[in-house]
């Protein structure tokens, strides 16, 4: 017989993200991040690969990584509120963590269960965040698709890739909640 956690259950039915832009500091201090990293680093993991890695940036990695932003797209020729987009999710934080996709090489693991289990990291990583009681997002961008932003900025190395920004702060007010998914919409019972 099942044990339930309806805690945890009535967690996960009410949970949503906060937007990075109500977010501010006070942030998680490294020893209130060290159980939340903990609780992301058990994910789903076949062949216990770990095919992700975590990049704590702190206040001032994001200014530079603002910089580099501002940088980076002008030289790609972006629309200047494309590029100012990228630079402001970087520039108004105060704590991100970048979960880094790193492929193994294996041929037990196809790099699709490395891909899941790395996108898993960052939902679990904002899930842990938010039960930890911190606002919390997940976010990606041009800056983080481009390859010489990753590399310069990030340190990534070849064929490594960011599944998502995670910042983390303190929320300043409580968006209302987004429309839900109709899950008899979604969803197809196979009996046969």
């Amino acid at each position: 017989m099942p044990i339930p956690n309806p805690a945890a259950m009535e967690f996960l039915l009410t949970r949503r993200s906060r937007p990075a832009k109500i977010l501010t500091a006070p942030a998680p201090t490294r020893e209130e991040l060290l159980p939340i990293l903990t609780a992301a680093a058990r994910v789903p993991d076949h062949g216990k690969l770990e095919p992700w890695r975590f990049l704590v940036l702190e206040k001032p990695a994001l200014a530079r990584l603002a910089a580099l932003a501002r940088r980076r797209g002008a030289g790609m020729g972006l629309e200047p509120e494309r590029i100012e987009k990228g630079v402001l999710q970087l520039s108004e934080a105060d704590l991100a963590v970048a979960v880094v996709h790193v492929p193994r090489p294996t041929v037990k693991v196809p790099e699709i269960e490395q891909v899941l289990s790395a996108g898993a990291a960052c939902l679990t990583l904002l899930n842990a965040a938010l039960a930890s009681g911190w606002g919390a997002s997940w976010l990606t961008g041009w800056h983080v698709h481009d390859a010489e932003f990753c590399r310069e900025g990030l340190g990534l190395g070849a064929g490594e890739w960011v599944a998502g920004l995670i910042h983390i702060g303190t929320e300043t007010t409580t968006p209302p909640d987004r429309p839900r998914p109709d899950i008899a919409a979604i969803t197809t019972w196979v009996s046969e």
